[in-house]
């Protein structure tokens, strides 16, 4: 559908994505709730003009009151916490409309702002609602049906730049509203009652230093308020980009390019990691968008990084400025030790100023203060690496560093970029309501901030331990020598948990590039997992040369090169890890036509022994699980290993499974997740074992280890 705005056609606007499909607003004539769902989930899935969890959206209805059955008018609102762009009705706030602007004549003044918040709770109209945020009475205390606050680049932009406000004018005119950087509250949403009051007619509000109000009588009118308003604002920015001066005042550098990027990003995360992770582990993420290339190779970075964000949004995601690696380019980054002592004056550098920016802000109410270590950390020529307390905040905080470079860049074009006082700041981050918020947040999983990659993933035993281990909190990089099938087991992972790599385990060069995969994905690896196997069942007379060598390559051999590669990543971060190795009881017992695969086993046990002995003293235990009779879900139980097998018993391959469950103690039957369950156990709550054995057989009396 083609609309007329008071601008263009909506068919040619460049900087917002017009996604208003007709026919499924149609589907939603009448329930103005879901059609302020569906206005917020548009406006959420384009980045630009909103980033996750950024913002909040609201509609009034007339609803029946449940005591006196009369018509009041409700306000539907994003809750506190919620994303816009996957907002549903759990994540949203219903309030008496009447109650919540009664609340005025409660106000006690700025210094009571935080105490307003508790009284929202007392307007809910519906008892099933998420909890009241902050934002509340920046909706409540406007008349409008519909209402979009969002934190568009191009909107904080003119926020954000030094004569705010005439600008606003200059774009604008009279049909724009602007207030002055205050802190969301109570306060905040009367000073927006002012502003309309004094401005009658105008279709929106700039908020300086932080974002955008924009409403209309429906769903669809104030969507396309919203965007026309945005438009608008790039399209002014647009036209005055690199006309004074260039843009960040030109390049300083040059990128390297993207291979040698790639690179030095693989080789450096885990040294970064290790430095970030020194009050709590952090899982890294890593970006060399073409955004953050052309701020952070530019004259400019040293002026504007040391500023920090703006908008709260951003503030409270990336903290209060970045760190600027002092690292060339091309940087030899062969000797991991002497680059993480280079690097070390920085990080104190960092954490010193951090302390001092805590100790000149802080009140005497204040949370104690938080983890010192930079969030984002930039690598001028390469790109950038975020760090947090998992892989989707450290993702999101490197889209709103992203963020924050687009309004530097649109700020300083038409005039020039401000940033939040240092104590406004402190104020936002150490706020009593953000560390309440904090407070309430999940208890964490055990094995959350930790990586493991597991070889053999696509399937059977390595995939029911990489479901389990994310299960438990942990990030999981699967690899396997089929890609269709390996990609095809990491897409059952919700985004933001799994990662995959193709590696052939008897390949040095493949195992280094499954490793470089999860230290970009994830900024390191804690977890290695030797799940990757194969079995051929062969008398001594009829196992050939090839048979031999394929069993030593892909069981022992491949060990080896994962526990390698691993150990040295380990190192690098600084603390420890586990090393879990998958073999068999075949290691322990000598069964009939066996040799090759027996021997394999065998030494793969001893090689986790003698791990164990070595690594101690880096705190990476090594430890061995040894499974047995595992049929159902098993790759190794296809074809010919399970016809050997049964022709080495006597009995059918059908009879497997219960001649597996009946000949041990237990009589059970052996599955994948319960090998899954031996390694967490392993990992997750024996965090004093190493160079110990778990047998998951039922009970094997000829292969207990003592």
């Amino acid at each position: 559908m083609e609309v007329k705005t008071g601008m263009k056609n909506t068919t040619d606007w460049r900087h917002v994505r017009y996604l208003w499909d007709e026919s499924k607003a149609a589907a939603l004539e009448g329930d103005e709730v879901a059609l302020f769902l569906y206005r917020s989930n548009i406006l959420g899935a384009d980045l630009r003009i909103t980033n996750y969890g950024g913002g909040n959206t609201s509609c009034k209805t007339m609803e029946s009151d449940p005591l006196t059955g009369e018509q009041v008018e409700v306000m539907w609102v994003k809750g506190s916490g919620g994303d816009i762009g996957t907002l549903t009705r759990k994540g949203i706030a219903g309030l008496y409309t009447d109650r919540l602007r009664a609340l005025k004549t409660r106000y006690r003044g700025l210094e009571f702002e935080d105490e307003m918040v508790g009284l929202f709770l007392h307007c809910l109209y519906d008892l099933d609602s998420a909890a009241p945020s902050i934002d509340t009475p920046l909706h409540g205390l406007l008349p409008f049906k519909h209402i979009d606050h969002l934190h568009p680049d191009a909107l904080i932009a003119v926020a954000a730049a030094r004569d705010s406000r005439a600008i606003t004018r200059e774009i604008w005119g009279d049909s724009m509203g602007w207030v002055p950087w205050q802190r969301p509250g109570f306060d905040l949403g009367l000073q927006l009652e002012k502003c309309l009051e004094e401005n009658p007619g105008i279709r929106g509000i700039v908020l300086g230093g932080h974002g955008l109000f924009t409403w209309g009588d429906t769903s669809y009118e104030c969507y396309v308020n919203s965007l026309e308003v945005i438009e608008q604002a790039s399209v002014y920015i647009e036209n005055r980009l690199g006309k004074d001066r260039p843009v960040f005042g030109g390049a300083r550098m040059e990128s390297l390019p993207e291979t040698e990027r790639i690179g030095q990003a693989s080789q450096l995360a885990p040294i970064l990691r290790g430095l970030c992770s020194g009050y709590k582990r952090m899982i890294g993420h890593f970006t060399d968008d073409k955004r953050v290339l052309e701020f952070i190779n530019s004259n400019d970075l040293g002026k504007l990084a040391p500023l920090g964000t703006s908008c709260p949004d951003h503030f409270l995601r990336t903290k209060i400025q970045p760190l600027v690696l002092p690292l060339d380019a091309k940087a030899d980054l062969s000797d991991p030790a002497a680059v993480k002592t280079a690097l070390e004056p920085a990080f104190e550098q960092y954490r010193k100023e951090y302390a001092e920016y805590y100790e000149a802000c802080k009140h005497p109410d204040s949370p104690a203060m938080r983890d010192p270590n930079p969030v984002v950390i930039l690598y001028p020529g390469v790109g950038m690496f975020t760090f947090a307390k998992d892989k989707q905040t450290a993702r999101v905080a490197g889209e709103f560093y992203i963020n924050a470079i687009n309004v530097m860049r649109g700020a300083e074009a038409i005039s020039e970029y401000t940033a939040l006082s240092r104590q406004e700041a402190f104020n936002i981050e150490y706020w009593l309501l953000e560390e309440a918020k904090l407070q309430r947040m999940p208890k964490e999983k055990p094995l959350s901030r930790r990586v493991a990659i597991i070889t053999g993933g696509g399937g059977g035993i390595g995939k029911a331990i990489a479901d389990k281990l994310a299960a438990e909190g942990a990030n999981v990089v699967l690899t396997d020598i089929a890609e269709d099938r390996v990609r095809a087991a990491a897409d059952t992972y919700k985004r933001d948990t799994a990662s995959y790599a193709v590696c052939d385990v008897s390949d040095p060069a493949s195992v280094a590039s499954a490793y470089r995969k999860a230290c970009l994905e994830f900024g390191g690896v804690d977890i290695v997992v030797h799940s990757a196997g194969l079995a051929i069942s062969k008398a001594l007379l009829d196992t050939t040369d090839q048979d031999w060598e394929l069993l030593q390559n892909v069981l022992v051999k491949g060990q080896f090169l994962m526990a390698r590669e691993g150990v040295r990543i380990m190192r690098h971060q600084g603390f420890g890890g586990d090393i879990i190795n998958i073999a068999s009881k075949n290691g322990l017992v000598a069964g009939p036509n066996n040799t090759g695969y027996g021997t394999a086993k065998a030494a793969q046990q001893h090689m986790t022994r003698l791990l164990a002995a070595e690594l101690g003293k880096d705190k990476i235990r090594v430890n061995t699980v040894n499974p047995d009779g595992v049929i159902v879900g098993s790759k190794i139980w296809e074809g010919a290993w399970a016809e050997g097998r049964a022709k080495a018993y006597g009995i059918t391959v059908d009879q497997l499974p219960a001649h597996y469950a009946q000949r041990n103690l237990l009589k059970e039957i052996i599955l994948p997740e319960d090998i899954a369950n031996a390694v967490f156990c392993l990992v997750g709550i024996l965090d004093k074992s190493t160079g110990n054995t778990i047998n998951v057989d039922g009970g094997m009396a000829d292969a207990f280890v003592r």
